[in-house]
């Protein structure tokens, strides 16, 4: 984060104005409210959301749709929902600016007009999870979206899924749309044992945990190759850590995986923050090529 304290940002500037000079109009936001917060894990924590605006969530058939969350610093007033533009030339320092953090939607629950987004957390380190540890109902949440682009494919031979607890929304929501008859392999790296969560996976899909306790990275990558894959061709989703994906990227080239069949994608960077991460995905260390068909 940069420069000193700001001045207040000027009453008269709008927290959205819908004349943006130039450039793309703003995405719209949405803001819903904390119905309760479920503690999954030691290092997982689902928020759930509702209220008066729930119907103005464009639901997605992607499996992995996310929102990007806009936070705000409470104490500088800023009232939702959030011009990023407009408070930049009000003058607002660039350290005080409402900032963008992306996460996957769980469940999309019509009837309970409720959805749900699952946070990591790791003590105060970040800003979405010590939030989502701290989020009481009446709490709001302000997010735009939801994006998404990976569905299983029905057609598929059999399904492979391989990510940590980052992607752990996605692989889960993707098996629950899996039909009962569908064959797979599914790998999700922890932490601990304690970090596990059961999911309703068809009879045909094994799903392997690797606890790391924190370390070796190298174990997603290293399960998926060692194990013995199914007959046919499978459709593949892969998101977590950076490098662990960079190892799965070579492990999914030796076995002939043709990009038409791969989602593969780094939802985060050891070592970085999230800022960092961001600003690395337009340099050469943050790119991850995708096999080639």
């Amino acid at each position: 984060m940069m420069t000193a304290a700001p001045p207040s940002p000027p009453e008269s500037v709008p927290a959205q104005d819908p004349a943006r000079r130039g450039g793309r109009p703003a995405r719209p936001q949405l803001t819903l409210t904390v119905v309760r917060r479920e503690q999954l894990g030691p290092h997982l924590v689902r928020v759930v959301l509702g209220g008066d605006r729930f119907d103005e969530f464009a639901t997605t058939e992607a499996t992995d749709a996310y929102v990007k969350i806009v936070f705000a610093k409470p104490e500088l007033g800023l009232v939702p929902p959030y011009d990023l533009a407009a408070l930049r030339e009000s003058g607002l320092a660039a350290a005080d600016l409402p900032v963008t953090r992306t996460y996957t939607v769980r469940t999309v629950d019509p009837v309970a007009r409720e959805l749900s987004i699952d946070f990591v957390v790791h003590g105060d380190e970040g800003l979405a999870g010590p939030w989502a540890n701290a989020a009481q109902p009446g709490d709001t949440l302000t997010f735009s979206g939801p994006g998404g682009a990976y569905a299983p494919d029905p057609a598929a031979d059999w399904h492979l899924f391989a990510g940590d607890l980052s992607a752990l929304p996605a692989i889960a929501a993707a098996i629950d749309a899996l039909p009962r008859t569908a064959l797979g392999l599914a790998f999700i790296e922890a932490t601990a044992e304690n970090d596990a969560l059961v999911l309703d996976a068809p009879a045909g899909v094994t799903v392997q945990w690797l606890f790391t306790g924190g370390g070796h990275r190298a174990r997603l990558a290293e399960a998926v190759s060692s194990a013995e894959w199914l007959p046919g061709r499978p459709q593949v989703f892969a998101h977590g850590e950076r490098d662990a994906m960079k190892a799965l990227r070579d492990v999914f080239a030796q076995r002939g995986v043709l990009r038409s069949e791969l989602s593969l994608s780094g939802y985060w960077a050891a070592g970085r923050t999230e800022d960092r991460f961001q600003a690395e995905k337009r340099e050469p260390i943050g790119a991850i090529e995708p096999v080639s068909d």
